[in-house]
């Protein structure tokens, strides 16, 4: 198993790990239209724009590529395994990877009714900070940072 920073030999797989988990985290809420333009062209470029706004993206490997995530300063954001394999130790892998990375007490934002991702945040130590960003009457994202006396 290692982890690698995504550069352009590796970005297309980094772009299909975000749009297949991110289609999959988001289909009980956004339109098939909405959900079906997120490919793996789309979230490659996505990738690209964010590398070149300065954010550092890894790719996890096992075998083969089942993981991403990025980070900015302090900022833990496009945290994606593939659904596939998900529920088998690769989030806290990549999570410990990225933490200690972290410009100040790492942060997230978390959707309201992603209770998956929600528990497993929590179970590794993060809290909300109180922080809230509404995205319609029905949805928000919750900021979390990592108590670092809890995670301990």
């Amino acid at each position: 198993m290692k982890i690698v920073k995504i550069s352009e030999a590796n970005i297309q797989e980094a772009g299909r790990i975000h749009a297949e988990s991110w289609r999959e985290s988001h289909k009980g809420f956004c339109t098939d239209a909405f959900i079906a333009r997120h490919t793996t062209e789309t979230q490659t470029e996505y990738i690209r724009s964010e590398i070149a706004k300065g954010k550092h993206f890894c790719l996890l490997i096992d075998q083969k590529p089942v993981g991403i995530v990025s980070l900015q300063g302090s900022l833990i954001e496009n945290f994606y395994i593939l659904p596939t394999e998900q529920r088998k130790g690769y989030g806290t892998i990549l999570l410990q990877h990225i933490l200690p990375q972290c410009d100040g007490i790492p942060r997230l934002w978390v959707l309201s009714n992603n209770e998956r991702a929600d528990a497993f945040y929590r179970k590794h130590g993060f809290i909300e900070s109180g922080k809230r960003k509404q995205l319609r009457n029905d949805l928000f994202e919750t900021e979390l940072v990592l108590c670092r006396p809890c995670s301990l």
